[in-house]
């Protein structure tokens, strides 16, 4: 393992930990969605958002499905590889984070994906099956996150 190895590396991952929160801003802010304390910054008053989920051009919604599936994935898989990084993803409240970006996004994104009418059913059926693989990932890394930061230091 590259850590025990590079323990230097930990400083690394703690101060990477707030860009991969922010691409689960991004995520909600191109969907029309504002996640609590999630920026520090104000919203410009020229800036009404009016872009959800429900109304984004269709490419634009594949992309987000896609950007999610992603990075939910490998976000999945780094922590399935390597439980010990979940004490430093819990100094950046990341449970509370995720939590939080999947009840405000994945409802409306769902939503969205079964309302559409779509000219071809298997842009339905990936889209479908991106969402609900991006649903099923976080659930574990979540899973993950709190077996390794709460139930293990009480059996150990």
């Amino acid at each position: 393992n590259i850590f025990t190895q590079q323990p230097n590396y930990f400083s690394d991952l703690d101060e990477t930990l707030p860009t991969v929160l922010q691409v689960f801003n991004n995520i909600l802010h191109k969907c029309g969605l504002q996640c609590e304390g999630a920026s520090a910054e104000p919203q410009k008053l020229e800036e009404k958002v009016n872009v959800t989920p429900g109304n984004m051009p269709l490419q634009e919604l594949k992309d987000i499905v896609l950007y999610l599936c992603d990075t939910c994935t490998t976000l999945w898989a780094f922590l399935d590889v390597f439980p010990l990084a979940c004490q430093t993803f819990q100094k950046h409240e990341f449970c509370y984070r995720l939590a939080s970006f999947y009840e405000l996004a994945i409802p409306e994104l769902e939503s969205a994906i079964k309302k559409r009418h779509y000219e071809d059913n298997s842009v339905f059926a990936d889209l479908w099956r991106r969402i609900s693989h991006s649903r099923k990932k976080m659930i574990e890394a979540f899973h993950i996150l709190i077996n390794q930061v709460c139930l293990q230091p009480i059996l150990e």
